[in-house]
């Protein structure tokens, strides 16, 4: 399968393109802010032929007559039908923002590729996003559950995985990585509190390891958030709520909004929440981002991104199942209430994007973060030491630079529409006194465990080759990676270093039936890291295990204002990890295979009425273990959201959601249940030109249900023996918050 692969590819890259006089080179943006539009399907008339533009806007259509019609359309912009006979060869169109039509969406080869994309601004046009970590829930089928003070990354599941911080996901905002390998909590760790929800503007995400632009961390799936270039208005908004809960968010153009070659803004974000616990949390965040665009002239683009992040809280940590039912504590009590964390993280990127001379674009992206973590936990209260508890504390401090290339162009030849696009990169995290050490109420410290300085270096390569003509589409793609890590241990002084590479091709095929049905088979290879101290301590064995999956699905559109797509899926792992936090070493899971049902729909009952659902089952086992003994703990069986949403050009919009999770093994042999619940939210808002103002309701009718759940080993001071069961974070009860916003 290589062999072919790399011998389609470089065929590919050698071919020439035969442009002819009737080819039209057209750019799609957004009339208000000048930014391109991605995803937008253009039809040529009266052939129907349809392509679809690039993330750059970009497109090309090749007439068939003296009379040349495009039917331009996009989710939340209004259709544009253009004649474009007798233009120059270069063609501008500017659409104007609308309501959401689901009517006008189009099935076809070229759009095959961004239907996760259109799913993902679907969604976004019609629901209220109320926080960063409400981004990663518009991806069907991804849960995230949180359980330390509001501040620590959520915990994620998505197909068949408890991905704990981010260890079988790939995110990033923009094209700088939001994972941290090596990380002094866990492997992949992913905090993405650092992002404003308000500047998002589209979430790119797919599902399994078919993405060769995705490396590490890209076997469950990948998301990449894509912030704005221009502010459409400036915004002043303050929010307030129960437990003590307030948010003021401030987003203002520095420069003179109609200035057609340069633009910049600043914003700005404060959190202040105790929580419903007995122990206040007292979490507190800062955001603040600024973002400066210059068109240095038509065919160049320069972009830099600054943005700083802060964030403090307090924590009341994880319940054990015995001490509610005594009556010890209740529910939002704890048992040390001294757990808690700060983090910090600075960004800076820089990008240039440049059209070439034969029509192809070339990025150039570097990006620096600076990263600080403090995190104090006790999983176990007294079961290794009976004096002091067994708090922990880890810590770090982080440099990590990087470069993404990318070259990409449309090409037509003899009737095949090629897209090609190329990119090589890398990561260089230096990480310095990286700890675990024992702790008594955060001011002490008792016994170092870990401490050392971790170097760690990916570089890649990749290429990725869409190939459409008539109803058919193949996407062959194939990535290298090069792994080098190194760790100083600072308790035991040695200096190992490993290094290790990986190949992973892609192959993708779609066929459209016909214009309201179409399918398609996904293959591919991808990979996990192992964590840095376990790849030296283990002389490199396991450290870049594989993940092998395969998708057939199809996307279908049986009414005009229905879009349903499913998937049946399969996951083949070579080797899962399992962290142990408070003993700071990952213990090999083995091999596993995991294998499910994906369903999204999508429905306009009305130009102001919709409705979606999401349905992912999923079946996840350990090879390796006996029968009966070999269930993933934690590993999701049956989740499902959904809802309605209702948006009218009166102002007046809203959104009612739920969320289920099966109830699901906590352990191998299912002896321990982690408990499932079904949660309901409510938002409403009144929206006009200069102001808007609305409510959210989480949890609106109060449901007991618990958050993150484990089945731990502890005991409580004076307990005789350590007891086994299910430790939990209880859920948000009944949550309101009001907020107003004015925009100018």
């Amino acid at each position: 399968m290589l062999r072919i692969l790399f011998t389609c590819i470089i065929i590919l890259a050698c071919v020439s393109p035969g442009f002819s006089q009737q080819l039209y080179k057209l750019r799609v943006i957004d009339e208000k802010t000048a930014e391109p539009i991605e995803a937008a399907t253009v039809k040529l008339l009266p052939s129907g032929t349809t392509t679809v533009s690039d993330k750059l806007g970009n497109c090309i259509v090749k007439s068939t007559g003296d009379t040349v019609y495009i039917m331009v359309s996009s989710i939340g912009y209004k259709s544009e039908m253009i004649n474009i006979a007798g233009a120059t060869s270069s063609v501008t169109i500017q659409l104007k923002q609308g309501i959401l039509d689901l009517n006008e969406l189009v099935i076809s080869p070229a759009s095959s590729s961004f239907r996760f994309n259109t799913i993902s601004k679907i969604d976004l046009n019609t629901r209220p996003v109320k926080s960063s970590q409400e981004l990663l829930r518009t991806v069907p089928g991804l849960f995230i559950a949180q359980h330390q003070g509001g501040g620590k990354a959520e915990q994620i599941f998505l197909r068949g995985f408890d991905i704990d911080h981010g260890t079988d996901i790939s995110i990033s905002v923009d094209g700088l990585p939001v994972n941290m390998v090596s990380h002094a909590h866990g492997q992949g760790y992913a905090d993405l509190h650092f992002v404003i929800p308000e500047l998002v503007k589209n979430i790119d995400y797919g599902k399994g390891p078919y993405y060769a632009g995705y490396g590490n961390f890209n076997t469950a799936g990948y998301v990449n958030l894509q912030t704005i270039n221009k502010l459409d208005k400036n915004r002043i908004q303050v929010e307030a709520g129960q437990f003590n809960t307030f948010r003021s968010l401030v987003m203002m153009n520095l420069l003179n909004k109609n200035n057609s070659r340069q633009n910049a803004y600043v914003a700005g974000e404060f959190l202040y929440s105790d929580g419903p616990f007995k122990s206040p949390q007292h979490f507190n965040r800062f955001n603040i981002l600024g973002k400066y665009n210059l068109n240095i002239n038509s065919d160049n683009n320069l972009s830099l991104t600054i943005s700083t992040f802060s964030s403090k809280w307090n924590a009341s940590g994880q319940v054990p199942d015995r001490t509610v039912a005594s009556g010890m504590i209740d529910r939002f009590g704890a048992i040390d209430d001294t757990e808690g964390g700060n983090t910090k993280r600075t960004n800076a990127a820089i990008r240039l994007t440049s059209k070439l001379r034969n029509d192809a674009t070339i990025e150039n992206q570097l990006f620096y973060s600076r990263y600080h973590f403090n995190l104090y936990s006790n999983f176990t209260f007294f079961l290794n030491d009976p004096i002091n508890g067994d708090q922990i504390k880890q810590r770090e401090g982080r440099n990590i630079w990087g470069y993404n290339g990318m070259y990409s162009q449309q090409k037509e030849w003899k009737g095949w529409q090629i897209n090609s696009t190329k990119g090589i990169g890398f990561r260089y995290d230096q990480t310095g006194n990286s700890e675990l050490s024992h702790t008594l109420n955060k001011n002490t410290t008792l016994q170092e465990i870990q401490r050392g300085d971790i170097n760690e270096l990916n570089a890649f390569a990749y290429t990725d080759e869409k190939i459409q003509k008539g109803n058919w589409l193949f996407n062959p793609g194939i990535r290298f990676d090069y792994f080098h890590f190194t760790y100083t241990d600072k308790l035991n002084p040695q200096l190992p270093r490993q290094a290790k590479s990986i190949l992973s091709p892609k192959l993708n095929i779609e066929y459209t039936i016909s214009k309201s049905l179409q399918a398609y088979v996904k293959t591919g290879k991808g990979f996990h890291s192992n964590d840095t101290r376990v790849v030296v301590a283990s002389s490199g064995k396991e450290i870049l295990p594989a993940a092998y999956g395969a998708d057939l699905g199809i996307v279908w559109k049986p009414l005009s204002g229905l879009l349903i797509n499913s998937a049946l899926w399969y996951l083949h792992l070579q080797q899962e990890f399992v962290y142990v936090g408070d003993e700071g070493i990952v213990e090999p899971g083995g091999k596993t295979r995991r294998y499910g049902l994906d369903v999204s729909a999508r429905y306009q009952f009305s130009k102001h009425l919709f409705a979606d659902a999401d349905w992912n089952f999923s079946r996840a086992r350990s090879i390796e273990g006996a029968k009966g003994k070999n269930f993933i703990p934690l590993a999701p069986t049956l989740t499902s959201t959904g809802g309605i949403s209702y948006k009218t050009a009166t102002g007046l919009n809203g959104s009612l959601r739920y969320r289920y999770i099966k109830d699901r093994s906590a352990n191998e042999d299912n002896s321990v249940t982690a408990k499932g619940y079904l949660i309901s939210d409510l938002a409403l808002n009144y929206t006009q030109q200069q102001y808007e103002a609305g409510i959210v309701i989480e949890n609106i009718f109060n449901t007991k249900w618990n958050e993150a759940q484990f089945e731990t080993t502890s005991r409580l001071k004076n307990e005789p023996q350590p007891v086994t069961e299910l430790h939990y974070t209880p859920g948000v009860p009944f949550f309101l918050k009001a907020r107003v916003a004015f925009f100018f």
